[in-house]
């Protein structure tokens, strides 16, 4: 599979009608009784990890693989590299292939990282002295000091990662395959690797890669193809694609005929019983806690398409809406939420009575929506949302109910500065 010629140099990755098929026991008994029967009885059910899978990667060109957990962009990765066979189909690739997949593989634990570096090398078809020329740019780049002379069994998950993406991409790759093992490494190292990307696209070599940040995806590729449950579910632009797999996430995929705030977030009386935030990815260790004079009922993320969704691109505007039901009359209510970083910190928020808005009185019984409409100007990334609605009571601070770090909120971004906030500066060299 490797080495081959092409017919069509233009290309350096094809793939064609890929399929992968696993057979799925019920348990290991099954596996036996199948291979001993004499009558051929089946014992097994299928699971098409791919199903007919085609494209295309020009040579030159950066294009990204993304999908839900599940979607088979890992199994892709590993047919195109020769990890796995296809059950049909075939690859074609032309040009020398540097793989950075999970972490670690093709390592001995049992050998130090010099040997492992020696070890790789050889894999990939050089000889001693080749690797011996390259070696200086290997350990500059992996940076790991004198750990590179103990067994790699001894490396953290960071130091592995480091010295594996070094040595994939100091070996002079044509073809540069990387799946998610950068989420290991820290957020220097990870810039270290990104502007290697940069290099590489300037010189004309080709990056396949899976990665789960739609800010790296959104930065970095010409091209996207977008999986779902084994398939090919459509390939173009980034923001094209991104966009589709906001859809996908919380299964609105079939393009409606019109959508806005009114159609999506019907009143809960309506015909349609589902909740907003069951088309949200939730915390499944929520924290949930108050007196229990109110209830946040329903809440919802809303892009700039009118769409409920965890992702938002930075630079649009988009919404939080919160539903409240009242058990009590209570005075003057306070609707707040804040976002945090995933360490905790606070990063953003607002709250009714900072903005000056009189929510007067409510009854018991009441239900109350209140929707927070602002521009996304955070950082690229992870973040997560709580949710409350407080007040005073008998001049007492009270928490009626809060959600604290309810979902996420993943910023899609093609441009970053420092910190978590984006001043939106404008620059002028005279």
């Amino acid at each position: 599979m490797f080495g081959e010629i092409i017919m069509d140099n233009t290309y350096s990755i094809q793939v064609n009608n890929v399929t992968k098929v696993y057979k799925l026991y019920d348990k290991p008994l099954d596996r036996l009784k199948e291979a001993l029967s004499v009558t051929r009885r089946s014992c097994h059910r299928e699971y098409y990890a791919l199903n007919g899978v085609s494209f295309d990667v020009k040579k030159g060109e950066t294009v990204g693989l993304i999908g839900v957990n599940g979607a088979g962009k890992s199994t892709m990765l590993k047919i195109i590299t020769g990890v796995l066979t296809p059950s049909s189909g075939s690859v074609e690739i032309n040009g020398r292939v540097s793989a950075l997949l999970e972490l670690g593989a093709g390592f001995n634990n049992e050998y130090t990282g010099l040997e492992n570096i020696y070890l790789n090398g050889t894999m990939m078809g050089y000889s001693r002295a080749e690797v011996e020329r390259r070696l200086d740019d290997i350990l500059s780049f992996a940076d790991i000091g004198d750990f590179i002379h103990q067994p790699v069994k001894t490396y953290s998950s960071g130091m592995f990662v480091r010295l594996a993406f070094a040595v994939a991409i100091n070996i002079d790759p044509e073809i540069l395959i990387v799946d998610e093992a950068l989420s290991v490494g820290d957020v220097f190292f990870q810039a270290k690797c990104y502007r290697k990307f940069e290099e590489f696209k300037e010189q004309g070599k080709t990056i396949l890669f899976v990665s789960h940040s739609l800010s790296s995806i959104n930065k970095y590729c010409d091209r996207v193809i977008l999986l779902n449950k084994g398939q090919k579910e459509a390939e173009g632009s980034a923001p094209e694609m991104i966009d589709l797999f906001k859809k996908i996430l919380v299964n609105q995929n079939v393009e409606p005929e019109e959508e806005n705030d009114a159609d999506i977030l019907k009143d809960e009386s309506e015909e349609s019983t589902d909740s907003w935030q069951s088309k949200l990815a939730l915390n499944p260790v929520q924290n949930s806690y108050g007196d229990g004079r109110a209830e946040i009922v329903d809440f919802a993320l809303i892009d700039n398409k009118g769409r409920i969704t965890n992702t938002i691109e930075k630079g649009s505007r988009f919404k939080i809406k919160i539903r409240v039901r009242f058990t009590e009359h209570i005075e003057e209510p306070i609707f707040a939420f804040t976002i945090v970083d995933l360490q905790g910190t606070d990063v953003s928020g607002t709250n009714t009575m900072y903005e000056d808005i009189n929510v007067g009185s409510v009854e018991k019984g009441d239900v109350k929506t209140v929707t927070f409409e602002q521009r996304m100007d955070m950082q690229g990334g992870d973040y997560l949302l709580s949710l409350g609605c407080t007040g005073y009571s008998d001049g007492e601070f009270t928490v009626y109910h809060r959600l604290y770090e309810v979902c996420s909120i993943n910023v899609v971004s093609d441009k970053n500065t420092v910190g978590f906030y984006d001043m939106n500066s404008k620059i002028e060299v005279e």
